[in-house]
């Protein structure tokens, strides 16, 4: 049995005299452009980032989209995919991209496909520019996955992971890829239902991630509980081979509604430390404005117990309110994140900050940005650190054709 054990840990907001340099490096929602950015952006090895926007574009279904440097610290767009609705390449992208081995971008539709629940679609460089393909569609009969929300992430052999109702692999076929359910969530007995936000992978091949609701949570009725954070084993791991489909979930965490633990966690992905650490952010705490958490391994404990640090609670005001954007982790161990609401009183168009961990093991919170609305607003997904060391993210709204920002934040002299 999996137990939590849940404290305080956190110091006062930190606030620099003067923020750090806050650089907008595109605005979307004019034209045909996208808008609606609602996941992460992804680098290539020659600097340029990649996203995608759940809306806009040609037909109103959403896009993917390159920026590339240019001089004077600008940044130039290029459509690199237009979807229509319903349409047999897919629609309304929610999740961000992957990048392949060979250079290519994975990334999903929520919609649209053979099937209309949604396909993995593969963007692959050459001379002529890129070429779109489905490299999956959801769906299909005898299939359990569906319409996936978050982030993929590219494993051996190949191999593409993801949620979507299910946990599902996606290995490499002779005549495309295919599904194998790594695990249905059920939300009874314990397990969790829901999982909106993508998996991560350790170096041992397990995934780790989050259901919204599920759990069963005496103290959460409602939606069979406030949500868990979960980990899939496979059934002989190092054996990597296509078709695993015995893994075996044990759940780390259930959420409960009390002043001492979140609830229902959110979209973004979890970040994991060397030592095998989880971090995530929820709703709730203990003013009920949202958390950042830690669960740490006990081993010696029998069977291992994973036990839950509350590292920051947010209060709601000039600090934030709802992380729904999940954390991500430095290699000095500072935590970066972004909340979708909260921040300046007349907007409440959220707030993107830090949390160092200090010698006492307490965690100092620092603002790194305040949005108001005309820079970008309610940002809701994990920040990307760049190869030059400072932060890129992005905002679902605002900016100035209000369809949302890609943005960087300067961290580094």
């Amino acid at each position: 049995m999996v137990l939590a054990v849940a404290a305080s840990a956190q110091r006062a907001v930190d606030n620099f005299p003067q923020e750090p340099t806050y650089s907008v490096l595109h605005a979307f929602g004019s034209g045909s452009d996208g808008g609606g950015v609602w996941d992460s952006v992804v680098f290539d090895k020659q600097g340029n980032l990649y996203g995608t926007t759940s809306g806009g574009g040609e037909y109103d279904y959403g896009t993917v989209f390159e920026l590339s440097p240019v001089q004077n610290g600008e940044w130039t767009e290029a459509i690199l995919q237009d979807f229509q609705n319903g349409d047999r390449n897919g629609s309304e992208p929610n999740g961000g991209l992957v990048a392949g081995g060979a250079g290519d971008l994975y990334g999903t539709t929520q919609r649209g496909g053979a099937y209309y629940a949604g396909v993995v679609f593969e963007l692959t460089p050459g001379a002529g520019g890129w070429d779109y393909t489905v490299a999956y569609d959801f769906g299909a009969p005898g299939t359990l996955a569906c319409c996936p929300w978050g982030n993929l992430i590219a494993g051996p052999g190949d191999s593409l992971y993801g949620t979507g109702y299910v946990a599902f692999e996606l290995s490499p076929a002779p005549d495309g890829r295919i599904e194998d359910a790594l695990h249905t969530f059920t939300g009874r007995n314990g397990d969790g239902l829901g999982p909106q936000a993508g998996p991560i992978m350790d170096s041992a091949g397990n995934l780790y991630g989050t259901t919204l609701n599920g759990g069963g949570s005496p103290v959460c009725p409602a939606n069979d509980g406030c949500g868990t954070v979960y980990e899939l084993e496979p059934a002989a791991v190092g054996a990597w081979a296509p078709g695993i489909t015995a893994w075996k979930e044990r759940i780390l965490h259930r959420f409960g509604y009390t002043s001492e633990d979140g609830v229902f966690p959110g979209v973004g992905q979890l970040a994991i430390d060397p030592q095998g650490s989880l971090y995530g952010t929820a709703d709730g705490g203990e003013y009920r404005s949202g958390i950042v958490y830690r669960l740490t391994l006990i081993p010696a404990a029998r069977g291992g117990i994973w036990a839950e640090t509350i590292l920051y609670n947010f209060t709601g005001h000039a600090d934030g309110y709802e992380p729904s954007g999940g954390v991500t982790l430095d290699s000095a161990g500072n935590l970066y994140g972004t909340t979708i609401n909260g921040g300046a009183p007349l907007c409440g168009c959220g707030v993107v900050y830090k949390l160092s961990p200090q010698p006492d093991g307490q965690w100092q919170y620092t603002l790194l940005h305040t949005f108001v609305g005309s820079d970008g607003a309610e940002p809701d997904a994990n920040l990307t650190i760049g190869p030059d060391g400072n932060l890129y993210g992005t905002a679902s709204a605002g900016g100035a054709y209000g369809g949302g920002v890609v943005f960087q934040i300067q961290i580094t002299p």
